[in-house]
């Protein structure tokens, strides 16, 4: 139960999902450590350094977390891996005394970081994986929706809705495979002591059985480990972990910023899941605000400034370590990690449940599509035998008699300019010229290459589930 009377994070309750938390609590953290200090037990065993009883007591007892009681301990002697080994220690009568033979803090703390690294990984890739195949399921049922395209804001030509889905769909899909890679060549530092040399180890195992020694610890924990290390591993790591997750939050940033243009009435053309209790604002009871794209972008924002707290960590590493990166560290990782767990259930909630409201597209289309027509017809008079440089001016001049038009909230009157155009007519037949004025006739690539991204996300989803 939260205790409501102090500060908790919103991460506790509010952001995120149970299985990210838990991953980041402390109760696992203290388990990772266990399970570490078991298999450092466990190798040393092997090696003639441990008897089978105190292996035993040690595995008996790991997970037996006694926060509580290490708490207590940690309020005296100050060191919370040291409160968590004698608590573990007191537990144990037989093992007690040869826990964390050899090893300094960050042989533990590291390379239990890594392994929840790697545990979050796994649940951000899955739900990066559900949202992309969402995102080809829509981007191939709109492929040929035609809309109007802006830039800067401002309407320009015809596209479809598949065609920008697609765009979204392929930067995620760049920060699905680069997430992908990441996971793959995670390391943990290993068990190399406190400035990285093994030397104690060396001691207890000697020289020539130093890499036997720490090549059967990988295998015992499940991770490789870098060759070279420091007290830590190199904090670069981390930087990369964290600069990616914040690419993957700028991907959703933009998604979720574009739904808020969208779904603003002017607009108009899409519009999120909205519950019918749901209220949107306490004072104007008509709202029908945004909140899940909006959200999305809040924490991206924050996840945003996280990448250079990871710099700073790496390229202030002193030496072979400093602890200037401790305390950061404790809320960086997990909630960058909490974050994007969060923005992905809601882009996952937001695409899923997206209506897309196809009498305000087509009104769109209707008022500022004829203007991009022009383009084409400007090409086709061309071709025709006109002179470019006039032919251009006698269509802004039209444009600009049209746009005052609709915002008298008229009809664009541009083609009917165009058809009773004598110029015009002696280039282009009226026929002609309403054939260029036909919408579904300018939207180029877009179908094609939606479905083909479509296909592409589907074929690289599948290699990865085969992959697993």
């Amino acid at each position: 139960m939260l205790d409501f009377e102090n500060y908790v994070s919103p991460f506790s309750w509010r952001y995120s999902s149970p299985e990210m938390r838990h991953i980041w609590s402390e109760k696992n953290k203290r388990r990772l450590w266990r399970k570490i200090w078991v298999a450092l037990a466990q190798v040393q065993s092997e090696f003639g350094l441990i008897n089978p009883d105190q292996l035993e007591d040690l595995q008996n007892n790991a997970e037996k977390v006694d926060i509580e009681r290490a708490l207590q301990i940690e309020s005296e002697i100050h060191h919370d891996l040291m409160a968590e080994l004698k608590t573990y220690a007191e537990q144990c009568q037989l093992g007690g005394g040869i826990i964390h033979l050899g090893a300094t803090s960050m042989d533990i703390e590291d390379n239990a970081d890594v392994i929840r690294l790697r545990q979050s990984l796994d649940i951000v890739l899955k739900k990066l994986g559900t949202l992309l195949s969402i995102f080809a399921d829509r981007i191939s049922e709109w492929a040929d929706v035609p809309i109007i395209a802006f830039t800067h804001l401002q309407p320009a030509e015809p596209s479809t809705l598949g065609y920008r889905m697609a765009f979204y769909a392929q930067d995620l899909l760049a920060d699905f495979q680069l997430l992908d890679i990441l996971r793959e060549q995670l390391k943990g530092k290993g068990f190399k002591g406190s400035v990285g040399t093994g030397a104690a180890y060396i001691e207890l195992v000697g020289l020539d059985h130093m890499d036997r020694f720490e090549d059967r610890l990988s295998q015992e924990i499940d991770l490789p480990f870098f060759a070279v290390t420091t007290q830590t591993y190199p904090r670069k790591q981390d930087y990369q972990i964290i600069s990616s997750l914040a690419g993957l939050g700028a991907s959703l940033y933009k998604f979720a910023f574009d739904l808020r243009l969208l779904q603003s009435p002017p607009v108009g053309e899409t519009s999120e899941p909205f519950g019918e209790k749901q209220i949107g604002s306490s004072a104007m009871p008509f709202k029908r605000n945004p909140i899940l794209a909006e959200k999305i972008d809040s924490l991206s924002r924050a996840l945003a400034q996280m990448p250079q707290l990871a710099w700073q960590n790496a390229a202030h590493s002193l030496l072979e370590r400093t602890l200037d990166d401790s305390a950061n560290r404790r809320t960086m990782l997990p909630e960058a990690f909490m974050i994007c767990d969060e923005i992905l259930q809601t882009s996952i909630k937001l695409l899923g449940g997206l209506q897309i409201n196809h009498s305000n597209i087509e009104r769109n289309l209707a008022i500022y599509a004829p203007f991009a027509s022009t383009e084409r017809l400007l090409m086709a008079l061309v071709r025709a035998g006109a002179n470019r440089q006039e032919m251009h001016e006698r269509l802004r001049q039209y444009a600009l008699i049209a746009w005052e038009t609709i915002h008298r909230g008229e009809i664009n009157p541009i083609i009917n300019f165009v058809l009773d155009d004598s110029i015009f007519n002696k280039y282009l037949s009226k026929d002609q010229i309403n054939y260029f004025f036909k919408i579904d006739g300018y939207i180029g690539i877009a179908p094609v290459r939606a479905r083909k991204m479509a296909e592409i996300i589907q074929l690289d989803l599948k290699k990865a589930a085969e992959r697993q």
